[in-house]
């Protein structure tokens, strides 16, 4: 495979990605919402998986073909590129609200699941049974959502339903919407892994590395584009919740179902890495704390954190 054959199965498999990911996750709420499911429960269990597909449908492509390194990579890489690339750039545009919330119960939640990864993965290895306890954790957290949602005000309700249409489609056109995002994800992550895989044993690299990089930045695409857009729209406030909550999915329903279908070993992920995903799981709470906002210099520290790691990865591939 040529580099540019690399190139136009990545942007192809991003672009298959995207596209499924926003199909998928318009149809199957309209199709929840006409079957009489709450809006609350969708945006809890439906828009929540749907908004992370990209990430899932890859990783579990990349269990199936054995790839552990792109797996856990992708999750962690995904985890560090929410909050320091996606969060930094959106803060830089403009300073980003932070809900009460999230210092009270998101963030804190993230940084102890974040933890329970770096325990998970202190022997480089999850196993079946550590998937299931890890899937078993994402469901106890939908209902915790559920739960506090139900008990705060109508305005906080608000937030688990973003995302959700406002008016239902007809049932074929939800339908249609359904089997064209599964077909469009499922067709996307095979030229992306693919893609991912050549290029790493082109360029000398390890998967796990790919995974952290190109992998991580191709699957986070749709929350990268969603928070710029909401961001130059100063309709930023939901935007950390959301990159707080998709790394709490990513751990516990991606790398749990991943594992479920295929144990993980070897995945190449360092002890740097895991750190690096733990300081900007911890950091970004007292950056929320302070004023309860996100503001334009503390975006810009997370960015220049992110590409100073980005080089780190680079040097240590001996790639420049």
């Amino acid at each position: 495979m040529t580099e540019l054959q690399i190139i136009l199965f990545l942007i192809g498999g991003s672009i298959g990605l995207f596209a499924g990911a926003e199909s998928l996750v318009r149809g199957s709420s309209s199709l929840a919402i006409k079957l009489g499911i709450s809006p609350l429960i969708v945006g809890l269990t439906v828009v929540a998986f749907a908004t992370s597909s990209p990430e899932l449908v890859v990783s579990v492509k990349a269990a199936l073909d054995g790839n552990s390194g792109i797996v856990v990579g992708n999750v962690v890489g995904s985890n560090i590129c929410n909050i320091a690339l996606i969060l930094g750039i959106a803060a830089m545009i403009s300073p980003m609200r932070v809900q009460t919330q999230l210092i009270r119960r998101e963030i804190p939640i993230m940084i102890v699941v974040s933890l329970i990864l770096v325990l998970v993965l202190s022997n480089d290895f999850i196993s079946r049974t550590e998937g299931i306890l890890l899937f078993l954790g994402i469901i106890a957290y939908i209902v915790l959502g559920y739960r506090y949602a139900l008990a705060e005000k109508k305005e906080e309700i608000k937030i688990f339903e973003e995302g959700i249409p406002k008016q239902p489609y007809k049932t074929w056109v939800s339908v249609i919407l359904i089997i064209t995002g599964l077909g469009l994800l499922v067709g996307g992550s095979g030229l992306f892994v693919e893609g991912a895989v050549v290029a790493a044993n082109k360029m000398g690299v390890s998967e796990a590395v790919i995974g952290l990089t190109v992998v991580a930045l191709g699957t986070s695409l749709p929350e990268l584009i969603t928070s710029v857009v909401a961001s130059l729209k100063n309709e930023n406030d939901i935007a950390i919740g959301n990159a707080v909550g998709s790394n709490v999915f990513n751990i516990l329903s991606i790398l749990g179902i991943s594992s479920i279908i295929r144990p993980i070993s070897d995945t190449g992920v360092t002890v740097v890495d895991l750190g690096i995903m733990m300081f900007f799981a911890i950091v970004i709470f007292p950056l929320c704390k302070t004023k309860f906002t996100l503001r334009r210099w503390e975006g810009a520290l997370l960015f220049i954190g992110y590409v100073g790691y980005m080089l780190y990865l680079a040097k240590s591939q001996m790639l420049f």
